[in-house]
């Protein structure tokens, strides 16, 4: 695909609100996707020495966080000169030398990391995601050890899109690619307090042959995820999804609330207190920011556990008729149900998780995926925002579910809430060097 198509179709946000934002020591780490390729859009750096600083950030941190599986130095940085090549003739990249994370080692053949990279991404490596000998519990496996969570290293970040919210978290990437067929990348973006979208099923190209998992990405700034949905949209067969280049979501969040209704178990998982309260605080602070209305509806939102439907779908090819027929049955139900929902309502807002994140060794027999997995078999948008952190020091996320194709309304409402509302960045994790380290120099 010609990346100069993409000029037209996706634009980034204005930078806005950084001053400085250098590249020596770990000044990357704070930078939005959107600041980064602004600066080598300008000239204020190259997109070379931006990855230079990614993968010295990378070098220190790693051996800690074991959030990549393979890390692709030598290449990374031949597409970084590339990147300044054709910034260099004119072309106005809307991601020009971001450096991402690209969810396991197939991860770099998806239509949407192609689309990334025409947009003037740069993938540094594979992250990580449960590997061999490792209980699925422990979601993910790098290429030093078990992926530990940024915020309390004795606990999971999450998964299967382990790596990529671990990465994106401690600042070593400021996006990364996920696949998301039960909560994959919502559940890791809650649990490490970043941002993250699962797209609607079939909207994107996906090689998972049961249709309930779809592309997503993990991002610290509700921005980047935007930037990048107008950017991989195109791959989908959209053209802009209608916003002028350069404009902003915030920009265009209707001038009246959007109706939310908010549900803490849609009606059968049992949440923690912790994570159901700090989620039920972040759907009052965006009533109270006037950006929804929570309305209380006739009936509370009651959907049937799709845990069997999920198992059963997922397992088609070893499932026998009845656990098929059994399953469809459910998912037709709760589709009735949601419809009906969401021609009253414009979103849907639950803790993203009910509970916080477990140990390493597993949650036993707790389906974190609980308040997630219903949006597989449905097929609806859904996005993890950071609700705040539990009394153990620990993330957790609030979910927004929006009607079929609604993935910039929820991406609207992400950027007015983080605007409202920033979230605090994870505590300094030990490195394998002293930080700062002085900005590598690399040959143009």
């Amino acid at each position: 695909m010609d990346p100069h198509t993409y000029q037209h179709r996706c634009s980034p946000q204005p930078p806005g609100g950084l001053a400085g934002g250098g590249l020596a020591g770990d000044g990357l780490a704070a930078l939005p996707a959107v600041r980064i390729a602004d600066g080598v859009r300008t000239g204020e750096w190259r997109a070379v020495d931006v990855v230079a600083a990614a993968l010295a950030r990378i070098e220190r941190v790693e051996p800690t966080l074991h959030a990549f599986i393979e890390v692709w130095a030598e290449e990374a940085l031949r597409q970084a000169r590339e990147v300044d090549v054709r910034v260099a003739a004119g072309a106005r990249l809307p991601l020009a030398g971001v450096p991402i994370g690209v969810k396991g080692r197939a991860g770099i053949r998806t239509a949407v990391a192609r689309a990334l990279m025409a947009a003037g991404c740069v993938p540094v490596g594979a992250t990580s995601v449960p590997g061999p000998g490792t209980p699925w519990q422990t979601w993910g496996l790098g290429a030093g050890g078990r992926t530990v969570n940024p915020w309390c290293p004795d606990r999971t970040p999450g998964g299967s899109s382990a790596g990529s919210a671990a990465a994106v978290a401690t600042g070593l990437v400021p996006m990364a690619t996920g696949t998301d067929g039960a909560g994959s990348v919502r559940i890791p973006a809650a649990w490490c307090g970043v941002v993250g979208l699962k797209t609607t099923n079939g909207r994107l190209p996906s090689a998972d042959r049961t249709g309930l998992a779809s592309p997503g990405i993990l991002t610290r700034h509700a921005s980047d995820a935007a930037t990048y949905w107008r950017c991989v949209s195109v791959v989908g067969g959209e053209s802009g999804m209608g916003f002028e280049p350069g404009a902003g979501f915030v920009g265009v969040v209707p001038s009246s609330p959007l109706t939310a209704l908010w549900s803490p178990d849609l009606g059968f998982a049992d949440p923690d207190p912790g994570p159901a309260s700090a989620a039920h605080g972040a759907a009052l602070r965006l009533a109270d920011s006037g950006l929804v209305r929570l309305v209380r509806p006739d009936e509370s939102v009651r959907l049937e556990d799709p845990a069997a439907a999920w198992l059963a779908l997922r397992g088609a090819a070893r499932s026998d008729s009845a656990a098929v027929r059994a399953a469809q049955a459910i998912r037709a139900e709760n589709d009735r149900r949601l419809a009906a929902l969401f021609s009253d309502a414009d979103l849907l807002l639950t803790p993203t998780t009910p509970n916080a994140p477990h140990g390493h060794e597993g949650p036993g027999d707790r389906y974190s995926t609980s308040l997630t997995w219903a949006f597989n078999l449905s097929g609806h948008p859904a996005l993890s925002i950071p609700a705040g952190i539990t009394s153990d020091g620990c993330p957790v996320g609030l979910q927004l579910v929006a009607r079929h194709g609604e993935e910039e309304l929820l991406l609207r409402v992400a950027e007015a809430a983080e605007a409202a509302h920033a979230s605090p960045a994870p505590p300094a994790i030990p490195t394998s060097t002293p930080d700062p380290q002085p900005e590598a120099e690399h040959p143009a």
